[in-house]
Parts: structure tokens; sequence; C-alpha cells
């Protein structure tokens, strides 16, 4: 399946073409490892939130590192790929096609991917990325991130995970998924894995020492089979 976005076109990755994950993604281009970053596609009320996208945009490239996001132009989300863009290093965008409705697709990307459902852009994402940041976020953001520590904590991943605690944001997640600890419905190893770090610069000397490049994902698994 094709479409079109301002004169070029798109093969869009649907459900079935993840099942071969391989082939649905090519990453013989890379030149660097890619640091899947979930995050508002709002700005939020506070220059904090703004000016920290646009910091780690910036740390990520110039500490050899590029992005994966959700493809957009607008919100945090932009901003984080604004930067790393202008440091010069890659940025994947895996956007699903019923939400450029709502999102501008980013037009300085590296690549772009369009995908037929949420699953298959979450499960493209995943492919890429070689460790995930959250950055403050609605929904959205808080799904992306719960998802994928239960798929670590069901041993499809063994890839770092940072909460980025800007302006203690996720201050009352966090002490929820203690609460949840402390009840006896979450392990403390799955709640440790969750690593969160309060500045960008804790976040990116973590990451300079864990993250590794092609780390295996079992993907099929990720797609539901």
């Amino acid at each position: 399946m094709q479409m079109k976005i301002n004169n070029d076109t798109y093969e869009v990755i649907t459900s079935q073409d993840i099942t071969n994950i391989e082939q649905a993604v090519n990453k013989s281009a890379l030149t660097m490892p890619l640091v899947a970053v979930y995050c508002g596609s709002r700005l939020g009320n506070k220059e904090i939130y703004e000016q920290a996208a646009r910091e780690l945009g910036r740390a990520l490239a110039d500490n050899g590192m590029g992005l994966v996001y959700g493809g957009a132009s607008i919100g945090l989300m932009g901003a984080v790929a604004d930067e790393v863009i202008k440091g010069g290093a890659q940025a994947i965008g895996v956007i699903p096609t019923f939400m450029l409705k709502h999102e501008i697709a980013h037009e300085q990307l590296t690549c772009l991917h369009l995908t037929d459902t949420m699953h298959t852009r979450k499960t493209v994402m995943a492919e890429y990325a070689d460790a995930f940041i959250t950055l403050p976020g609605g929904l959205g953001t808080l799904e992306e991130i719960m998802e994928i520590a239960t798929w670590r904590q069901l041993y499809q991943h063994e890839k770092p995970m940072i909460i980025l605690n800007i302006n203690g944001f996720y201050d009352r997640m966090v002490e929820h998924l203690k609460y949840t600890t402390d009840q006896g419905f979450m392990k403390q190893e799955d709640l440790e894995r969750l690593v969160v770090c309060n500045t960008i610069d804790e976040a990116i000397d973590l990451l300079k020492t864990v993250v590794t490049i092609d780390s295996a994902v079992d993907t099929e698994k990720m797609a539901g089979n």
C-alpha cells in the first residue's frame, strides 16, 4: 500500500509487514544507535518542557546518538527532532496514516515511515530503538512507556528504559508504581528497570554506558504472533 504526501510517495507498513520486521525496517543505513523518545504532541504550559526537549535533542546528537520518534513536527516531538537534525544526527519518524489529520509530519527527517495502525507504529519504533526515553506528555506518552516496560517485563527486549522526570513531572507516576510494587502487583526488579533521571546529563551519561546498536528484540511476539 502506498500514500502520497507533498508529492512524495511512501510505502505504508502494515500489521502483516511487521511479522517479518527485518524486511519492513531496513537499518542498513544507520550509522549510530537510535534512542526512541516518547513525548507530547503539545508543548505543555511551562517553558521548561520545551527547553528540556530541545536540550535532549542537542545532547543526543552531540553524543553520537540519533532519534526514532512519532514523526510529528509539533509539540515536544517536533522540538526534539529539530535539535537532533540541527546537530547532524539521524532522525527517523514513524506515524500512522490516520494521524496525519492531527499531526503534521516533519519534513526534514532522515526517513519517514507511515504505518496502518498505532500498534504497527510502536513495533517499528521498538525495532529501530536501542534505548527508550520518556519526556513529559499525555495519554499516548504514558501508554507508550508503560507498554515498552511491559514488553521488558515479559522478556521481549533488554533495552534501557529511562523516565526523564523534568520538573518533577513523573513524581506521582513513580510513586504509584512503587505503591503497585508494595501491593504485590509488580516485581521490584521490573520497577528498577524503569530508571528515573532528573536531568538530561544524568540520562545521557547512562545511555553512553549501556546503549549498543542492534540489541535483539522479539518483534514477532510484539506483533502478537
